[in-house]
């Protein structure tokens, strides 16, 4: 028998532009596709993993060229792609290939921003989908869940998730050197664009105390409140707020300054001088750079957290060096793993034979004495026992030597021919049948 092939069909954002990865975009309301992938012809088991970023189709097929075909029509269907930019805007990786790439996927190297950790969760989410609609098996279990633990070994042995490298989350973490622990802190977000909002997201994550949304417009404030359980009040009462705030998010989209130094000096007077941490993530700026006169009042624009980001993504750059050779690594114990799972059955139906061989001729033997006692009977099965093993020793080990795909192919078909085996025996074998 020979071991199924694993693949990887899709596309993702370094091969094909926004506008391609929308006419492949499965929403959370549409069918999982993997029960109509599952019966393509040879598509043993597969998995479907579908982001904002990437379709990927996760397959273990005995076909693997028929299948990978016909896989990446079903893919395309109805996007209105022709052949070429199929072609053009997919990838297939095949076997170790395969094996690597997705080990790179959920270890976040393969990302957008690297070392980010949704992709790892939306994987863990498109298995679980694809277990319950029973379309994984043996292969694809140990597959994606060994692409778990080699994730969590890179976040373990690395930093290449510790520093941060979206706006959003570089000003969180200004915030927690500034204050230490966010957890009793509050919060003010001033106007409702998506960074500030996104910003508001990290800090809840950090178990922030509390949420005031100022607005021009005082109903879209009420709005933005509730989603975070905070108050909302008009920009005109922004000031008066800053008493019982520790945190400001600036994102109004106006044009002129909406915060002055004048409309803050008395207001720290009157906060004893607690520590006053702002967020200007506008264009044009919202806040007046003259706060950053103020004691106790720190002042970050877009232009400063920009700066932290670029330093962070060259130090998750570096990281990203000793995260790949970890996913080198275990990529050659997955494919040793895999490469057991095409010997173990030769291995098993070699066994076999011997033994029934041995069986038969002690038999006979014995069956033509009669005066042995059990101990001399004993004595002769232990012998052949061991005449047996020792005779298997050479072409099992012969089967273990690591090789190419093709050198492993043509020491099967030998020791295939050479002892007589059916190559389809022995299928449900068990993994620890290797050793000898």
């Amino acid at each position: 028998m020979q071991a199924d092939t694993l693949l990887i069909i899709g596309v993702n954002h370094k091969v094909a532009p926004v506008e391609v990865r929308e006419k492949l975009a499965h929403t959370a309301g549409c069918e999982n596709p993997v029960v109509a992938i599952k019966t393509i012809p040879g598509c043993r088991e597969c998995c479907f993993l579908g982001t904002c970023n990437r379709v990927e189709v996760i397959c273990s097929t005995s076909e693997s060229e028929s299948t990978a075909r016909a896989i990446r029509q079903h893919l395309f269907a109805g996007s209105g792609l022709s052949e070429e930019e199929v072609e053009k805007y997919s990838y297939l990786h095949v076997g170790q290939e395969a094996v690597n790439h997705l080990f790179r996927v959920a270890a976040s190297l393969d990302s957008m921003i690297i070392g980010e950790p949704q992709i790892l969760g939306q994987l863990k989410k498109a298995y679980k989908a694809a277990a319950e609609l029973s379309t994984v098996g043996p292969v694809l279990n140990k597959f994606i869940n060994k692409s778990f633990s080699v994730a969590k070994r890179v976040r373990t042995e690395t930093n290449i998730g510790s520093s941060a490298v979206s706006i959003s989350y570089a000003a969180v973490q200004l915030a927690k050197k500034i204050f230490g622990t966010l957890a009793d802190k509050r919060v003010m977000l001033v106007g409702a664009g998506e960074m500030a909002e996104l910003a508001a997201e990290h800090l809840i994550a950090q178990g922030i105390a509390g949420v005031v949304v100022a607005n021009r417009t005082l109903e879209r404030a009420i709005n933005l409140a509730q989603r975070f359980n905070g108050t909302a009040v008009t920009l005109e009462g922004l000031a008066s707020e800053l008493e019982n705030v520790d945190i400001l998010i600036s994102s109004t989209g106006a044009t002129g300054l909406v915060l002055m130094k004048d409309d803050v000096k008395p207001i720290m007077r009157q906060r004893m001088n607690r520590p006053l941490f702002l967020i200007d993530i506008a264009v044009p700026r919202d806040l007046d750079p003259k706060l950053n006169d103020l004691d106790n009042v720190y002042l970050y624009d877009i232009d400063n957290l920009k700066d932290v980001v670029e330093v962070n993504k060259s130090e998750r750059n570096k990281e990203a060096d000793s995260a790949s050779r970890i996913v080198d690594e275990e990529t050659i114990k997955f494919q040793r793993w895999l490469d057991g799972m095409e010997i173990t059955p030769t291995i098993v139906a070699l066994r076999q034979k011997a033994d029934e061989l041995r069986r038969s001729e002690l038999e006979r033997t014995l069956s033509q004495v009669k005066d042995w006692s059990p101990k001399q009977i004993k004595a002769i099965e232990v012998l052949a026992a061991s005449i047996t093993n020792k005779m298997l020793h050479h072409p099992i080990a012969f089967l273990k030597e690591t090789g190419t795909p093709v050198e492993q192919t043509l020491k099967l078909d030998l020791v295939r021919k050479v002892f007589a085996l059916h190559p389809d025996t022995n299928e449900g074998h068990d993994d620890d049948e290797l050793s000898s």
